[in-house]
C-alpha cells in the first residue's frame, strides 16, 4: 500500500556545530537531508514526500535539495516538533504515513516494509532496539537503572493516517510530545514495535558526522578528494538450460543465458561501473567477445581486472548498487550468496553492497522471459 513520507527537518540543531542548521550541513559532499529523501524517492511504495521547514527556509531547502526538489512538498513548520508534524500529516494524502528525522541519514527500504507491514494490524508502530549500556541516575550518588523493558525508539515511526490525524484533532493546540508514538499512546492508538537498525542512528554531536563519515567508508585523509561515479548495464538473451551465473552465484533452473563468456549480466554490469569511476572505457574494449580467449571465461576475472585498474587510477571503491531486471530466475534466495561473492571480488565490506532485483511487470524482452538485463552503480573516492 503506498504511504506518504513526512521528513522533519524544521529543527535548528544547534548540538551539532556548525554555521548551518545539521540538515543542511554536507555529509561525505551532499547534504544531510537528502539522504533520507532519496531513500524514500527509491521506494516504491512511497508516493508523497513532505519535508517540514522552518518558515523562509524554501530557498535554503530547495538548494539542499538540488534535483530531489521537484519530487518534494514542502510545509512549514511550527515552534515545536509536534506543531511541526501536525502540519506535514495534515498535508499527506495517501493512507499510511512514515515520519522521519531529518537527521538520521541511513534508512532503507527493508525498514520501511517492517513498518507498513505491521500497519495492517495496528494504528501505529515504531523501530526499537534494545538498550545495551548500564543505566544509572546520578543526581543523587550513583543510582543504577534495569534496563528490563527499555528500548530506544528511533524513526521512520508509521501510522495510519487518519487515525494519526484524528490523534493530532482530539489532541487539540498547543501539543508537545517527544515523539509521535507518545502522542499515538496517550490518544489511545492500538501500537506496536519492529526491529530498528543501528545505522539509522540520530546526528545530534559533531562526532556523529564523523561516524556517518565512517559509515559511508569516507576516511579524514579523503577530505578534498574527489568523489567518482560509474553505471553499467549489460543484457544477455535467456533459452532453455540447466542454470545461470549471476554476480558470480550458479543458480540451477531452466534456463541458460547466452554470451561469450559465462554471461554473468550482473558482474558485467559492475565490471563496467568500475570502469566508470575511473574512466577506462567499457568491457568489450578489454575483454573483446572476437578473442576466443574469452570463450566461457569466468567473468569474476573480468570484475577483478577492473578494480586493479581503478586502483592503479587512485580510486578507492565505497558502495556498490546492482540491480538485476528479470522475471525468472528468483533472485532472493540468492541475494546473500551474490552479496558474499561480490564482497570477495571488489574488497567491499558487505554493508556497502546492495543487490535487488525488479521486473518490468511482464513488458519487453524481459517481460517476455527472452533475456536479463542487469546494471550498477558504483561509487568511490579518487585521490
Amino acid at each position: 500500500m503506498s504511504y506518504s513520507a513526512i521528513i522533519v527537518a524544521a529543527g535548528r540543531g544547534l548540538r551539532a556545530g556548525g554555521d548551518l542548521p545539521k540538515q543542511y550541513q554536507e555529509l561525505a559532499g551532499k547534504p544531510l537531508i537528502r539522504y533520507s529523501v532519496e531513500a524514500f524517492a527509491e521506494d516504491r511504495n512511497c508516493a508523497q514526500i513532505i519535508v517540514v521547514i522552518t518558515p523562509d527556509d524554501e530557498a535554503v531547502m530547495t538548494g539542499a535539495l538540488g534535483p530531489f526538489a521537484k519530487l518534494c512538498t514542502l510545509v512549514e513548520g511550527g515552534a515545536v516538533r509536534s506543531a511541526s508534524v501536525k502540519a506535514g500529516v495534515m498535508a499527506a494524502d495517501k493512507d499510511y504515513v512514515l515520519i522521519h528525522d531529518a537527521a538520521r541519514p541511513f534508512i532503507d527500504q527493508s525498514l520501511f516494509t517492517r513498518l507498513t507491514t505491521a500497519l495492517e494490524n495496528f494504528d501505529g508502530v515504531a523501530p526499537t532496539l534494545p538498550v545495551v549500556d548500564a543505566l544509572s541516575r546520578m543526581d543523587e550518588g550513583y543510582q543504577p537503572i534495569s534496563r528490563e523493558g527499555l528500548f530506544r525508539v528511533q524513526t521512520p515511526q508509521a501510522f495510519r493516517t487518519h487515525a494519526l490525524k484524528a490523534a493530532f484533532a482530539k489532541a487539540g493546540d498547543g501539543l508537545n510530545f517527544p515523539d509521535e508514538m507518545s502522542l499515538a499512546e496517550a490518544q489511545g492508538l492500538s501500537l506496536t514495535t519492529v526491529e530498528g537498525e543501528e545505522n539509522a542512528f540520530k546526528i545530534t554531536h559533531p562526532s556523529d558526522f564523523t561516524r556517518a563519515l565512517q559509515i559511508l567508508g569516507y576516511k579524514p585523509e579523503d577530505k578534498g578528494r574527489t568523489f567518482v561515479v560509474g553505471q553499467g548495464y549489460d543484457v544477455h538473451r535467456l533459452t532453455q538450460g540447466q542454470g545461470v551465473t549471476l554476480c558470480g552465484v550458479w543458480i540451477e533452473c531452466p534456463y541458460h543465458l547466452v554470451g561469450h563468456s559465462d554471461a554473468d549480466a550482473g558482474l558485467h554490469a559492475l565490471t563496467d561501473a568500475i570502469l566508470g569511476t575511473c574512466a577506462r572505457g567499457d568491457i568489450g574494449q578489454h575483454f573483446p567477445p572476437t578473442d576466443e580467449r574469452w570463450k566461457g571465461a569466468d567473468s569474476a576475472a573480468f570484475l577483478i581486472h577492473a578494480v586493479e585498474l581503478a586502483r592503479l587510477a587512485g580510486v578507492r571503491l565505497t558502495h556498490a548498487d546492482i540491480t538485476l531486471i528479470c522475471e525468472r530466475p528468483k533472485i532472493g534466495p540468492h541475494r546473500a550468496a551474490m552479496q558474499a561473492r561480490v564482497a570477495q571480488l571488489t574488497g567491499l565490506s558487505l554493508d556497502h553492497i546492495n543487490i535487488k532485483a525488479t521486473t518490468t511487470e511482464k513488458l519487453g524482452f524481459t517481460g517476455r522471459q527472452e533475456g536479463l538485463a542487469a546494471q550498477a552503480i558504483v561509487s568511490g573516492i579518487k585521490s
